[in-house]
Protein backbone atom coordinates (compact mmCIF):
# COMPACT_ATOMS: atom_id res chain seq x y z
CA UNK A 1 0.00 0.00 0.00
CA UNK A 2 2.01 3.27 -1.44
CA UNK A 3 1.46 5.79 0.74
CA UNK A 4 -0.41 4.71 3.59
CA UNK A 5 0.88 5.29 6.87
CA UNK A 6 0.25 1.56 9.23
CA UNK A 7 1.59 1.45 12.94
CA UNK A 8 3.51 -1.71 13.41
CA UNK A 9 0.95 -2.62 15.87
CA UNK A 10 -2.17 -2.34 13.53
CA UNK A 11 -3.70 -5.17 11.74
CA UNK A 12 -4.54 -4.73 7.36
CA UNK A 13 -5.82 -7.82 6.08
CA UNK A 14 -4.72 -8.60 2.73
CA UNK A 15 -8.09 -8.27 0.88
CA UNK A 16 -8.63 -4.67 2.28
CA UNK A 17 -8.27 -1.67 0.59
CA UNK A 18 -6.75 1.56 1.88
CA UNK A 19 -6.28 4.55 -0.33
CA UNK A 20 -2.82 6.44 -0.23
CA UNK A 21 -2.55 9.46 2.50
CA UNK A 22 -4.34 7.28 5.14
CA UNK A 23 -3.02 6.62 8.12
CA UNK A 24 -4.18 3.67 10.55
CA UNK A 25 -2.92 3.90 14.42
CA UNK A 26 -2.12 1.40 16.71
CA UNK A 27 -4.22 -1.35 17.57
CA UNK A 28 -6.74 -0.55 14.38
CA UNK A 29 -7.91 -3.58 12.62
CA UNK A 30 -9.09 -2.96 9.26
CA UNK A 31 -10.70 -6.29 7.67
CA UNK A 32 -10.85 -8.34 4.53
CA UNK A 33 -13.52 -6.68 1.98
CA UNK A 34 -13.32 -3.20 3.80
CA UNK A 35 -12.39 -0.30 1.65
CA UNK A 36 -10.94 3.05 2.72
CA UNK A 37 -10.69 6.25 0.81
CA UNK A 38 -8.07 8.72 0.34
CA UNK A 39 -6.51 11.08 2.98
CA UNK A 40 -8.14 9.25 6.42
CA UNK A 41 -7.32 8.92 10.12
CA UNK A 42 -8.55 5.84 12.05
CA UNK A 43 -7.06 6.61 15.44
CA UNK A 44 -6.15 3.60 17.68
CA UNK A 45 -7.92 0.70 18.76
CA UNK A 46 -10.37 1.07 15.68
CA UNK A 47 -12.11 -1.30 13.62
CA UNK A 48 -13.43 -1.79 10.34
CA UNK A 49 -15.47 -4.78 9.35
CA UNK A 50 -15.35 -6.54 6.39
CA UNK A 51 -17.46 -5.01 3.41
CA UNK A 52 -17.48 -1.32 5.19
CA UNK A 53 -16.72 1.61 3.10
CA UNK A 54 -15.36 4.32 4.04
CA UNK A 55 -14.95 7.87 1.48
CA UNK A 56 -12.25 10.35 1.47
CA UNK A 57 -10.81 12.46 4.03
CA UNK A 58 -12.42 11.01 7.15
CA UNK A 59 -11.44 11.00 10.61
CA UNK A 60 -12.07 7.82 12.94
CA UNK A 61 -11.21 8.86 16.30
CA UNK A 62 -10.03 6.01 19.26
CA UNK A 63 -12.12 3.06 20.37
CA UNK A 64 -14.29 3.28 17.46
CA UNK A 65 -15.86 0.29 15.79
CA UNK A 66 -17.59 0.56 12.46
CA UNK A 67 -19.44 -2.73 11.77
CA UNK A 68 -20.48 -4.14 8.36
CA UNK A 69 -23.87 -2.28 6.86
CA UNK A 70 -22.17 0.90 7.81
CA UNK A 71 -21.14 3.55 4.68
CA UNK A 72 -19.52 6.61 5.41
CA UNK A 73 -19.21 8.81 2.50
CA UNK A 74 -16.22 11.49 2.30
CA UNK A 75 -15.41 13.56 5.12
CA UNK A 76 -17.33 12.19 8.10
CA UNK A 77 -16.12 12.89 11.59
CA UNK A 78 -16.69 10.14 14.20
CA UNK A 79 -15.53 10.86 17.71
CA UNK A 80 -13.62 8.74 20.17
CA UNK A 81 -15.42 5.58 21.15
CA UNK A 82 -19.16 6.45 18.89
CA UNK A 83 -20.77 3.26 18.39
CA UNK A 84 -22.84 2.01 15.62
CA UNK A 85 -24.55 -0.96 15.02
CA UNK A 86 -25.95 -3.34 12.54
CA UNK A 87 -28.55 -5.63 14.25
CA UNK A 88 -31.83 -4.55 15.31
CA UNK A 89 -32.66 -8.31 17.33
CA UNK A 90 -29.15 -9.85 18.06
CA UNK A 91 -28.88 -13.02 19.62
CA UNK A 92 -25.87 -14.42 20.85
CA UNK A 93 -27.45 -17.92 20.67
CA UNK A 94 -29.28 -17.42 17.43
CA UNK A 95 -27.06 -15.33 14.93
CA UNK A 96 -28.35 -14.60 12.04
CA UNK A 97 -24.86 -13.44 10.58
CA UNK A 98 -25.26 -10.50 7.58
CA UNK A 99 -28.43 -10.94 6.34
CA UNK A 100 -30.03 -9.40 9.34
CA UNK A 101 -27.93 -6.60 9.15
CA UNK A 102 -29.93 -2.91 8.38
CA UNK A 103 -27.65 -0.71 6.40
CA UNK A 104 -26.79 2.29 8.06
CA UNK A 105 -25.40 5.56 6.03
CA UNK A 106 -23.63 8.64 7.16
CA UNK A 107 -23.91 11.41 4.24
CA UNK A 108 -20.74 13.59 3.33
CA UNK A 109 -19.34 15.94 6.07
CA UNK A 110 -21.77 14.61 8.87
CA UNK A 111 -19.92 14.44 12.60
CA UNK A 112 -20.75 12.11 14.80
CA UNK A 113 -19.83 13.32 18.85
CA UNK A 114 -18.14 11.17 21.23
CA UNK A 115 -19.84 8.60 22.90
CA UNK A 116 -22.91 8.61 20.79
CA UNK A 117 -25.10 5.50 19.16
CA UNK A 118 -26.03 5.22 15.87
CA UNK A 119 -28.74 2.82 15.56
CA UNK A 120 -28.56 0.96 12.79
CA UNK A 121 -30.73 1.44 9.65
CA UNK A 122 -30.73 5.10 9.26
CA UNK A 123 -29.51 7.59 7.37
CA UNK A 124 -27.42 10.75 8.70
CA UNK A 125 -27.28 13.68 6.22
CA UNK A 126 -24.74 15.40 4.67
CA UNK A 127 -23.17 18.04 7.43
CA UNK A 128 -25.35 16.92 10.20
CA UNK A 129 -24.01 17.17 13.80
CA UNK A 130 -24.75 14.03 16.14
CA UNK A 131 -24.05 15.59 19.96
CA UNK A 132 -21.76 13.88 22.27
CA UNK A 133 -23.66 10.93 24.11
CA UNK A 134 -26.85 10.91 21.95
CA UNK A 135 -28.73 7.96 20.48
CA UNK A 136 -29.70 8.30 17.01
CA UNK A 137 -32.72 5.94 16.28
CA UNK A 138 -34.05 7.93 13.23
CA UNK A 139 -33.53 9.36 9.59
CA UNK A 140 -31.05 12.57 10.13
CA UNK A 141 -32.09 15.81 7.97
CA UNK A 142 -28.90 17.69 6.53
CA UNK A 143 -27.40 19.79 8.51
CA UNK A 144 -29.75 19.04 11.48
CA UNK A 145 -28.26 19.06 15.08
CA UNK A 146 -29.49 16.41 17.22
CA UNK A 147 -28.74 15.80 20.84
CA UNK A 148 -30.16 13.99 23.73
CA UNK A 149 -31.71 10.08 24.04
CA UNK A 150 -33.43 9.45 22.47
CA UNK A 151 -31.93 12.52 20.18
CA UNK A 152 -33.96 14.89 18.63
CA UNK A 153 -32.97 17.74 16.25
CA UNK A 154 -32.03 21.15 18.49
CA UNK A 155 -31.40 23.48 15.54
CA UNK A 156 -29.46 23.56 11.90
CA UNK A 157 -25.89 23.41 12.03
CA UNK A 158 -23.51 24.84 8.90
CA UNK A 159 -21.55 22.98 6.49
CA UNK A 160 -18.38 24.98 8.81
CA UNK A 161 -19.84 23.31 12.01
CA UNK A 162 -21.28 26.58 13.43
CA UNK A 163 -24.92 25.83 14.90
CA UNK A 164 -26.48 28.39 12.90
CA UNK A 165 -29.22 31.00 14.46
CA UNK A 166 -32.33 31.35 13.99
CA UNK A 167 -31.77 33.91 10.70
CA UNK A 168 -29.85 30.64 9.08
CA UNK A 169 -27.13 32.69 8.57
CA UNK A 170 -23.38 31.82 9.69
CA UNK A 171 -21.81 33.98 11.49
CA UNK A 172 -18.48 32.48 10.79
CA UNK A 173 -18.08 31.84 7.59
CA UNK A 174 -21.01 33.61 5.72
CA UNK A 175 -22.80 31.21 4.16
CA UNK A 176 -26.41 31.66 4.36
CA UNK A 177 -29.61 28.85 4.17
CA UNK A 178 -33.42 29.27 3.76
CA UNK A 179 -35.94 26.91 4.94
CA UNK A 180 -37.54 24.39 2.96
CA UNK A 181 -40.42 22.70 5.18
CA UNK A 182 -38.46 20.10 7.50
CA UNK A 183 -35.06 20.78 5.77
CA UNK A 184 -32.74 23.47 4.80
CA UNK A 185 -30.89 24.63 1.42
CA UNK A 186 -27.35 26.74 0.96
CA UNK A 187 -28.22 29.80 -0.91
CA UNK A 188 -26.13 30.01 -4.15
Amino acid sequence: MPNVFVHPSAIVDEEAEVGAGTKVWCFSHIQSGAVIGRNCSLGQNVNVACNVRMGDGCKVQNNVSIYEGVTLEDYVFCGPSCVFTNDMTPRAKYPKGSIAYKPTLVRKGASIGANATIVCGHEVGSWALIGAGAVVACDVPAHALMLGVPARQRGWVCECGQVLPESLECPDCGRAYVSQGDEIAEVE
